[in-house]
């Protein structure tokens, strides 16, 4: 009633003087305590809660990031592990690592068959069953309502970033994904290697064939080494040491062309394993994941290494195929494991996660988060510049002969100078992801290279903007020396890019140019062969150049266009003047 004999603007005054007489404040002795707000009691209450200028805000979540995963049995009990990439599970933040959603209960029998007519008694079916145009239709095979039901409740569930992963083969929120810790190897892992005492440790050391210098973890290999020394030492001296086994595991060998000897790529295996820091190999394995070649061997070795209480600790760089290979594992030992999370994404998983049912006893497998190599060109690069840089069918190489003077780019990410040599010519032949651009050119235009085709012919970088974001480029000279032209003698490679394989009869100075900060090697030639056929001066045939050179092509088609459109309005806008002068002349 009282809201009917005030008008709008009334009742707004008496709000408004309500508003500012709700709260009285009363003076405290402690003037560091907030002070205290005694309500009033009024008819208007209702109305004007919500207007209080002291209303709580609520208190943003904070969700500890650990990279643990499921080791500790008992904190895993505790907490929900996500089975797909290791990360503690939560359902309170969309933005945060971890989160799922959990799947709704169905009734048990949604799946079960409508009652529906048989199709036969249909009048025009059975006139065709008389005439003999249909054979008679065998009974519908009962769906068992148990059986599907139970098949969806034993799926695991995954987290949100697995499921993006899986389905969609990229990541949900790449702002979230920069933001994660890196996975911190010495505090995790380094410090259970180095027990004295307790079960014993074999370390797979699973690095890339198609890049073994940029995946290969130096750093784990130097470690563990040395643990095993000091490990060896107190052994002999009486005392207890747990001294870890160290496997190589070198995945994607087929990504290797098939011509390439066995023992040849072992023998180079282990002189580069060597010169990085793994000098106590146990054993080398040559695998596929994909192909499931030498599975059964490594999983023997394994077996017999870890024994019936050890650990065995996956180790190696982001994207070096580990999750992909504990995979190809568990379906070789039981079939079916649950399926960890695998991707063409670098650092897919998040924390330590645990494989059951793959190493008899009490023995335990775990997979660990991919190790970050600053040094790697693929850390700088996005997800579409990774995906053109990654090797994911077998290599194929591209060879040139040049003389001195000349250089070869690779994409917008590395390029060999041949500045001096003692010969007329050498041989460079480019192993890299086939949709990544070459060129052939002359050093001297180099620079126009970089300023008139970086980020777009010559990709990647994918655009102007990221040529600039990527930095400055730097030179490392390498003086190399062979003493055949049917064979490559040297491998200058780049981490996380590929290798120029150097054939020549004599001896050359290269420079080789790549951003600041990617490690470049040169070691001996680990596919000799070259290509029977050379590639030609300038750009090679490939979707990136063609579609470049259309849009550019498109760019000056339109601006003639444009230039043409505003002669002929020019001279339209002049023509009738003209003709009127001539009109009035009186001549």
């Amino acid at each position: 009633m009282l809201a009917r004999k005030l008008s709008p603007s009334k009742l707004k005054h008496h709000l408004l003087l309500y508003q500012l007489s709700t709260f009285s404040t009363t003076t405290t002795t402690k003037p560091f305590l907030n002070p205290t707000l005694i309500p009033n009691t009024t008819p208007f209450h209702p109305f004007c809660k919500t207007f209080s200028s002291n209303h709580p805000k609520p208190k943003p979540l904070s969700i500890k990031f650990t990279r643990d995963g499921n080791y500790d049995e008992t904190i895993s009990q505790s907490v929900v592990i996500c089975p797909g990439c290791g990360v503690q599970m939560q359902e309170t933040d969309s933005k945060l690592p971890g989160f799922f959603i959990k799947p709704s209960k169905k009734d048990p029998n949604y799946k079960v068959q409508i009652d529906w007519q048989p199709i036969a008694e249909e009048s025009e079916i059975s006139n065709s069953f008389k005439r003999g145009n249909l054979k008679e239709l065998g009974e519908p095979e009962e769906l068992d309502v148990d059986d599907a039901s139970s098949s969806m409740s034993s799926q695991p569930v995954v987290c949100a970033r697995c499921h993006s992963l899986r389905h969609y083969g990229k990541v949900k929120d790449v702002k979230v994904e920069n933001l994660l810790p890196d996975f911190d190897f010495d505090h995790t892992i380094g410090r259970k290697l180095v027990s004295l005492s307790g079960t014993r440790s074999t370390v797979l050391m699973v690095v890339d064939a198609a890049d073994f210098i940029g995946s290969f973890p130096s750093k784990v290999a130097k470690l563990v080494s040395g643990i095993i020394d000091e490990s060896s030492t107190d052994w002999r001296k009486g005392k207890s040491g747990n001294v870890p086994r160290v496997v190589l595991v070198v995945t994607k060998i087929d990504l290797l062309p098939s011509s390439i000897s066995p023992n040849g790529l072992e023998f180079w295996v282990r002189q580069r394993a060597r010169e990085g820091g793994a000098n106590k190999l146990t054993s080398v394995h040559l695998v596929s994941a994909v192909k499931s070649w030498g599975i059964k061997d490594l999983v023997e070795d394994i077996r017999g290494l870890a024994g019936a209480r050890g650990n065995v600790w996956a180790i190696g760089a982001q994207n070096a195929g580990k999750s992909t290979l504990i995979n190809s594992i568990g379906k070789c030992v039981v079939g079916n494991i649950t399926q960890i999370t695998e991707a063409p994404v670098p650092g897919t998983t998040l924390g330590i996660i645990r494989v059951e049912g793959v190493l008899p006893g009490k023995a335990k497998l775990f997979d660990t988060p991919g190790l970050l190599n600053p040094h790697q060109i693929t850390t700088r690069l996005t997800r579409e510049e990774q995906k053109m840089v990654n090797i994911s069918k077998e290599l194929k190489p591209r060879t040139y002969r040049l003389k001195a003077g000349y250089t070869v780019h690779i994409a917008g990410l590395m390029r060999l100078d041949v500045e001096k040599l003692s010969i007329d010519s050498i041989y460079l032949t480019v192993w890299a992801s086939p949709h990544l651009p070459l060129h052939m050119g002359k050093i001297a235009n180099a620079s126009t290279m970089l300023r008139d085709y970086f980020g777009r012919q010559l990709q990647p970088p994918i655009g102007d903007k990221r040529v600039e974001e990527l930095g400055i480029w730097v030179r490392k000279e390498f003086h190399v020396s062979g003493n055949s032209w049917n064979v490559s003698a040297v491998d200058i490679a780049a981490a996380g890019l590929g290798w120029f394989a150097v054939g020549l009869k004599g001896e050359a100075v290269l420079g080789a140019w790549t951003y600041d900060g990617v490690d470049v090697t040169v070691h001996n030639s680990l596919i000799p062969h070259r290509s029977r056929f050379f590639e030609v001066p300038g750009f090679t045939v490939s979707k990136i150049v063609s579609n470049a050179d259309r849009s550019l092509n498109k760019q000056l088609r339109d601006k003639k266009e444009k230039k043409q459109d505003y002669w002929e309005e020019v001279v339209s806008e002049t023509l009738p003047a003209a003709v009127g002068e001539e009109d009035s002349s009186p001549c």
